[in-house]
């Protein structure tokens, strides 16, 4: 399709709720740009890909002066139905309204993911028990992973006599700092060097909190007891000492749903009052890898109006939480604030499988093969290959030569039984490599590329291809 076939024409879009405000938004741009008049057309369903053909003629109402009729692009059944109501030409968009820009003949823009509403506060557990180069290093590494405020968690039942020491350190090197600390006696030395933010005051120190000049977390004495952060907020609030609200995160299996929704209840009672969630219970403390969990929790504070979250990054599986947090941030906030799903903007986040899988079928496989004359080595990891085990396969090609089989053992194997005479040491090495690549692409439904690193989303390690390097040395001498 081109911006030329629609240049002033009237183009019915249909679509359903969910797709509504982003589409309203986007029709007066895309109307001045491609030069055509869009009407829109919402169905009484809240996804359009639930749409059949059959179901929009029983709904579809077509307005006079229309040259045109655009359906949703899941919307790819038999038009039959929708013929017999109209001569109107009938097409079907892309499925994602995003793409309507590239229909009409536009380029699709990449979405911007510069801003965010929310803050993350990243915590540096048992501090006191670190030295300080080895503290200061986690600081700056955090920082650099995107958090806004580096939180240094002491331990209860001791204090910590270096605090100030260490907090002035951090502070003096441009960094943001709270502390982690009920006891004033930790938290005074802190906030006296520059830490501006006391993570938590009750009723055990909120009397003290009116000495320390700078913003606190109020929490309950104990989780799910509503009267006593109810407590703590008037009291504060009362005496011009500036907040956040935390009703604490409670883990699985202990009150999660129910902690969720003190979170409603908190936003819904102190609608205009600054929230953080502190979502290292969940992360920490449950056998799943972080960045989905951390992407779910992001969406429920950028709705709720939480401005903050507290993170942390001990268990081995949430590392790379804070990273995680600033990708999930942008994307949950471009979502919210567009009306549209956090579908399609950025794949940092899909780190196990891929976005979407490469396909070759069995005659392009053939056909590749048999144009491949000389005797280097081409290694495919395919989906349409699978054997009766259920595996899939990876290919070998060259020479004229198509191996297949889903173990690479087994087809090093048929390589070796075809007494190949270009293979050294070196390459078999380097043939073994990347078949073990090719293997956990297939085991993960992944897409694989020779001599390219898998892509893991943000955790991606680029690859040096040290067979190009051997190749451009070679040709140097």
């Amino acid at each position: 399709m081109g911006s030329d076939q629609f240049a002033g024409q009237s183009l019915l879009l249909v679509t359903g709720r969910l797709a509504e405000p982003a589409l309203r938004r986007m029709v007066p741009q895309w109307q001045q740009q491609f030069d055509v008049q869009l009407s829109l057309q919402v169905m009484p369903i809240t996804v359009a890909a639930l749409m059949s053909p059959q179901w929009l003629a029983k709904h579809l109402q077509i307005p006079e002066n229309c040259d045109a009729i655009i359906l949703p692009g899941y919307c790819d059944g038999d038009l039959k139905p929708l013929q017999e109501l109209t001569d109107l030409p009938i097409h079907v968009g892309p499925r994602d309204v995003r793409q309507l820009a590239e229909f009409f003949g536009g380029k699709l823009d990449p979405p911007s993911l510069e801003e965010y509403s929310i803050d993350i506060i990243a915590e540096i557990n048992h501090a006191p028990r670190l030295e300080l180069q080895d503290l200061i290093f986690q600081a700056e590494s955090l920082q650099n992973d995107g958090a806004n405020i580096i939180d240094i968690g002491c331990e209860p039942g001791t204090i910590w006599q270096e605090v100030g020491t260490v907090v002035r350190e951090l502070v003096d090197r441009g960094l943001q700092i709270s502390i982690d600390s009920l006891n004033p006696k930790e938290i005074s030395p802190a906030v006296e060097n520059g830490a501006s933010l006391v993570l938590s005051v009750n009723s055990s120190n909120r009397q003290a909190a009116l000495d320390w000049g700078c913003e606190v977390v109020a929490i309950p004495d104990n989780p799910g007891d509503w009267l006593q952060v109810s407590d703590t907020v008037d009291f504060l609030a009362a005496r011009n000492v500036p907040f956040r609200i935390d009703p604490i995160l409670e883990p699985i299996g202990f009150g999660f749903a129910a902690s969720l929704a003190r979170y409603m209840e908190a936003r819904q009672t102190w609608p205009d009052a600054e929230m953080m969630m502190g979502i290292g219970n969940l992360t920490e403390l449950s056998d799943v890898d972080s960045s989905g969990i951390n992407f779910l929790l992001l969406a429920i504070c950028e709705e709720l109006s939480i401005g903050s979250v507290l993170t942390t990054q001990v268990i081995n599986w949430a590392r790379s939480s804070v990273r995680e947090c600033d990708i999930a941030r942008r994307m949950v906030h471009l979502a919210v604030q567009q009306n549209i799903p956090p579908k399609n903007m950025i794949s940092d986040l899909v780190c196990l499988r891929d976005p979407k899988i490469r396909k070759l079928n069995d005659a392009d496989l053939q056909a590749l093969a048999d144009s491949i004359r000389d005797n280097n080595y081409r290694i495919l990891a395919e989906t349409r290959h699978v054997s009766d085990s259920g595996a899939r396969s990876i290919h070998l090609l060259g020479g004229g030569q198509h191996w297949c089989h889903e173990d690479a053992f087994e087809l090093f194997q048929q390589l070796m039984d075809s007494e190949p005479r270009n293979l050294d040491a070196s390459h078999a090495f380097y043939l073994g490599y990347e078949m073990c690549k090719a293997t956990i692409a297939n085991q993960l439904g992944k897409n694989y590329e020779q001599d390219e690193a898998l892509r893991w989303g943000h955790l991606t390690v680029e690859e040096i291809s040290h067979r190009r390097l051997q190749r451009q040395k070679r040709k140097k001498t």
